[in-house]
């Protein structure tokens, strides 16, 4: 079974797959940001390095598509590639940061992969506010993170929002605002049990 944890920057993904997989003994597989050559550089000057970064997470998120449907187990993946094309790239694209034939080239490329692909059994989408967000991301403290801008979160949330509601496939909403999991065993529970009754239905 393929499970994908969906969410802005800074709402809990990595966190959540974490807790998933002790719980479950699911595997995870985490977003490639510490060993990410073009992370520290976008977000100092974004314009410069969009293509760069989207293409650098497409490719990894890809592979990582490819081990799951080669896997015997259950995975549980923090974001997918759907989020960069549909949320990230588009955006990027929609604030003059990334430039139209630099986004045709990309999104040639998705639509390739694409076509090539399922989308996950289990789609967990972490809805979270700006504020919580922001919390959230100077919480963790990763000094890359300290320049990124509030309408950068705002436009990107926004995009979540009409990504989820058009999302077809089995998903489930999690409120980041009034579970937090990551350090209320009682939220986490209820996390679980919500995922429990979803999973359930699924097979």
């Amino acid at each position: 079974m393929h499970v994908a944890i969906a969410g802005n920057i800074g709402s809990g993904k990595t966190t959540l797959a974490g807790l998933l997989s002790k719980h479950y003994g699911w595997q995870a597989q985490y977003e490639d940001t510490e060993d990410n050559p073009y992370l520290y550089d976008f977000y100092q000057n974004m314009q410069r390095w969009s293509f760069h970064l989207q293409i650098y997470f497409l490719s990894r998120r890809f592979k990582q598509i490819v081990d799951i449907k080669k896997s015997a187990h259950t995975i549980v993946q923090d974001r997918t590639i759907f989020e960069d094309a549909y949320i990230f790239a588009a955006n990027l694209h929609d604030m003059q940061l990334m430039t139209d034939h630099d986004y045709k080239s990309y999104a040639d490329l998705f639509e390739l992969m694409n076509s090539l692909i399922a989308p996950p059994d289990l789609l967990i989408y972490l809805r979270a506010s700006v504020p919580t967000l922001v919390r959230q991301i100077q919480r963790r403290g990763r000094e890359y993170e300290e320049g990124i801008r509030l309408d950068y979160l705002k436009n990107l949330n926004d995009r979540y929002e009409d990504f989820i509601k058009n999302y077809a496939h089995k998903k489930l909403i999690i409120n980041v605002d009034e579970l937090n999991f990551s350090d209320n065993p009682e939220d986490l529970s209820e996390v679980i049990t919500k995922i429990d009754g979803v999973i359930n239905g699924l097979f």
